[in-house]
C-alpha cells in the first residue's frame, strides 16, 4: 500500500431529526449536490409514512433499515486458478451502508409519482417486512447459505 488509508469523514445529525442515519440517508438520496432537494423528499417521505402508518416516522426508518441490513454476503475469492463465492459476515458500518442503498435504488425503480411517495412507500414494505428491498436480503442471504461449503477460504 502506498499511501494511508483515508480518514473516515464525520457527519453531523440531520437538523430536524438529530440523527446520523437520517442524514446518511439524505446523502445518499442527494443527486449533484443538491442535499436542499434531498432533505425536502426524505422529510416529505417521513410525513407521508405518519399520515399512512400514524406511528413515529424515525422508528419505521430504523425498523425499516434493520429489515433490509443483511447479515451476510458473498465475495469472490481466487484459490489456485478458481474462483469461489466464500460467504462472509457483514461489517456493521457496510450492512448499514447496503441497505440504505437498496432502499434507494428500489424506491427509485417504483411506479409512484414523486419519488418522496416512492420513498415512503418502500420504507413502509421495508417496515413490514415485504418490498424489493427486503427480498434483495434474502436473495443475499440465500446465495450466503448456497456456498457455506467454501466458508473454509475465509481470508
Amino acid at each position: 500500500m502506498r499511501k494511508r488509508r483515508a480518514d473516515k469523514r464525520r457527519l453531523s445529525p440531520d437538523p430536524k431529526y438529530k440523527d446520523l442515519v437520517v442524514e446518511r440517508f439524505v446523502n445518499n438520496i442527494m443527486i449533484q449536490g443538491k442535499k436542499h432537494t434531498a432533505r425536502g423528499i426524505v422529510y416529505e417521505a417521513f410525513d407521508i409514512i405518519h399520515k399512512k402508518l400514524d406511528e413515529e416516522p424515525l422508528e419505521v426508518f430504523k425498523k425499516a433499515v434493520a429489515n433490509v441490513a443483511p447479515v451476510l454476503e458473498i465475495r469472490s475469492r481466487r484459490v489456485g486458478g478458481a474462483t469461489y463465492q466464500v460467504p462472509v459476515e457483514v461489517r456493521e458500518d457496510r450492512r448499514l451502508t447496503l441497505a440504505i442503498r437498496w432502499i434507494k435504488n428500489y424506491a427509485k425503480a417504483r411506479r409512484e409519482k414523486t419519488m418522496a411517495a416512492r420513498v415512503a412507500a418502500e420504507l413502509i414494505a421495508a417496515y413490514k417486512g415485504e418490498g424489493s428491498s427486503v427480498k434483495k436480503r434474502e436473495d443475499t442471504h440465500k446465495m450466503a447459505d448456497a456456498n457455506k461449503a467454501f466458508a473454509h477460504f475465509k481470508w
